[in-house]
């Protein structure tokens, strides 16, 4: 992808990957450039969030950005928690974290995934004003759903190992398959 294609998907949105009553819902904090244009969550080769998926057992196999409907057919799927593209994260307002998380609990409350995977503790924190929010489970719910905060999948996020991070999906994936302690 050229620089100007990327600087020309600067806003655009990236429809979700949902269904109603899915196992887990994962929700990133918003769509990257490299995701705008192509629309495919996730797609910049360094993120880590598709290994990390198959690793924990989410997924019998490494799927590919552009096979991401396939989520579907194993109760999972994508959001964000705002919905407009940027280059980075910090690009985004509080104003813009705090209705996203407002837009994120409706959309949650009306499609009731067993689960909310929010991948990000920094934007669980900001997106719904829990600032003490650490890695796991929450006490929170959203209408009937579960919530539990992930590492941050991105290749920026230096502080987890991509086996630590499989470590953690796995908990969750337990804990939604009814083989954790989490439930």
């Amino acid at each position: 992808m050229t620089p100007e294609e990327l600087d020309a998907a600067r806003g655009r949105l990236v429809p979700d990957v949902v269904a109603d009553g899915l196992r887990v819902l994962f929700c990133g904090i918003n769509p990257g450039l490299m995701t705008a244009v192509t629309g495919h969550h996730f797609a910049r080769p360094g993120n880590r969030f598709w290994p990390v998926l198959h690793r924990s057992g989410f997924t019998p196999g490494q799927l590919k950005p552009a096979e991401q409907e396939e989520l579907l057919t194993y109760g999972l799927g994508i959001t964000n928690v705002v919905s407009r593209a940027s280059a980075r994260a910090d690009e985004l307002t509080a104003a813009e974290y705090r209705e996203g998380g407002r837009l994120l609990a409706a959309k949650v409350e009306r499609l009731a995934p067993e689960w909310l995977a929010v991948v990000g503790v920094t934007a669980y924190r900001a997106a719904f004003g829990d600032r003490a929010a650490v890695i796991g489970r929450q006490e929170r719910t959203i209408g009937g759903s579960k919530v539990w905060v992930l590492p941050n999948p991105s290749g920026l996020n230096a502080h987890w190992s991509p086996a630590a991070m499989a470590e953690e999906y796995g908990r969750l994936r337990k804990a939604a398959e009814g083989d954790g302690p989490e439930r």
